[in-house]
């Protein structure tokens, strides 16, 4: 049973009689579920996550207090702390994890002030640049139980991917770091005798490269910990994960150098290939480069397109 499972389990069995029975006349404001930085949230969770916050439990989302009184909010916090402390041979703990609690009753905008920096989740081109792709993979994953109140699903909603225009200079800037690190600098470092300078290049192509296949399949790339796990599911770029694997795992000898200037070019060629299939870029040729300028021209505000390339990234 994964985290998302037991969750649900949990809220089936003692929290949704709770709510029904005691606090019928919230239930027109609250949304119920399970959202956060856990693994579990990504459906990544396994034996190994449960030597630390796995646990059963649910997260209680209220409106702003000129909706939800802090009264009604203490009285349901309180009735949250009495649910049974132990469920399917796993124990609640009542001590908040580093970062704040990660269930129990949690102040929508709260919740989005933590995660993404605002509490209705409206977010300035800038905003969009700068927030880490976890942040708002937090904001929007997991999975909602039931929101009557509908205004969590509206947030989550309006954070589901990036807008088109930022989408596609965060691109735009992937794709010349892609260009510069494996189909240029690689093996120039390598000329001048500067191998770490040369691994760095190929971190940076793999870095880029990731990026740039979950920009094109339109999802958010985890935290770095779970962006192999999340390549390897990733259609239709499931396929990168074993090379980009073996790109930052492996030496630099000459035999080595030769395979992996040779695996960057393949992966060049296949995000250039989507580029061309979504209408992206053209007839630009093999050099990344070019490619990027083609798609930062595709912007429509000419205050994000006129911005630095990289200005995103």
């Amino acid at each position: 049973m994964n985290g998302l499972e037991l969750s649900r389990e949990y809220y089936e069995q003692y929290g949704r009689p709770l709510l029904e029975k005691d606090f019928s006349g919230l239930l027109p404001c609250i949304a119920v579920g399970l959202m956060g930085s856990g693994s579990e949230c990504l459906g990544f969770d396994d034996e190994v996550s449960r030597d630390h916050d796995f646990e059963p439990g649910f997260c209680i989302f209220l409106p702003g207090e000129e909706t939800v009184n802090r009264r009604d909010a203490f009285l349901l916090e309180k009735a949250y702390l009495k649910l049974p402390k132990e469920f399917k041979g796993l124990r609640r703990e009542m001590l908040a994890p580093v970062g704040g609690a990660r269930r129990g009753l949690i102040r929508i905008p709260d919740y989005f002030e933590k995660t993404v920096g605002s509490p209705d989740g409206r977010l300035t081109y800038k905003s969009w640049f700068s927030l880490p792709e976890q942040a708002l993979l937090e904001a929007t994953s997991g999975e909602v139980f039931f929101d009557n109140f509908g205004l969590l699903t509206s947030i989550r909603k309006s954070l589901e991917f990036f807008p088109r225009d930022v989408m596609l200079k965060k691109l735009a800037g992937r794709l010349l770091l892609m260009g510069q690190s494996g189909q240029y600098n690689y093996s120039r470092a390598l000329s001048h005798g500067e191998t770490g300078a040369a691994q760095l290049a190929v971190y940076e192509f793999a870095d880029s490269a990731m990026s740039a296949a979950f920009l094109l399949s339109e999802q958010y790339r985890p935290y770095y910990k779970w962006s192999f796990r999340a390549l390897r599911e990733l259609t239709p770029f499931s396929f990168l994960a074993e090379p980009l694997e073996k790109l930052i795992s492996t030496g630099n000898s000459r035999s080595e150098a030769e395979h992996k200037s040779s695996a960057m070019e393949d992966i060049s060629c296949s995000i250039i290939s989507s580029l061309k299939e979504k209408g992206l870029s053209g007839d630009e040729g093999s050099a990344l480069e070019a490619h990027a300028y083609a798609v930062n021209a595709k912007i429509s505000d000419p205050e994000i397109r006129n911005a630095n390339i990289l200005a995103a990234v």
